[in-house]
């Protein structure tokens, strides 16, 4: 299928509503912070996803699924992850980073948070 510019996602056009969320109560270490996704690409075949993503200050037990990676940049705020053995890693914002699949750790969103996301899920 051939694709034209009127297919091309632009970030910086109006966006939709978001869908928001909060944490798990299971899994829930701090606050209840509520997070809101403007999901602004989804591919044919459902593995490919890319959007915005904010949440409020707070944290949270995260398990990414197998195979399931994930692109952050991010615009605004800090955050910080914990791995099982407890290593930590901070970022704010104009840093990137991937999430990879089977991580499993602690998301902290020390300030308020804003992000481009892509997911890519692999068989």
């Amino acid at each position: 299928m051939r694709r034209g510019a009127a297919d091309v996602v632009s970030f910086q056009d109006p966006l939709p509503e978001p869908t928001a969320d909060r944490p798990r109560p299971e899994r829930l270490v701090r606050g209840n912070p509520e997070r809101r996704t403007w999901n602004l690409y989804t591919d044919p075949s459902d593995t490919v996803y890319a959007g915005i993503w904010a949440c409020e200050p707070g944290a949270w037990r995260i398990e990414c699924p197998a195979g399931q990676d994930e692109f952050c940049h991010l615009l605004e705020g800090r955050m910080r992850l914990s791995d099982g053995s407890g290593d930590a890693r901070e970022f704010q914002a104009g840093d990137s980073f991937v999430l990879p699949g089977g991580f499993e750790g602690i998301w902290e969103t020390l300030e308020p948070l804003r992000k481009h996301y892509v997911i890519v899920t692999r068989p």
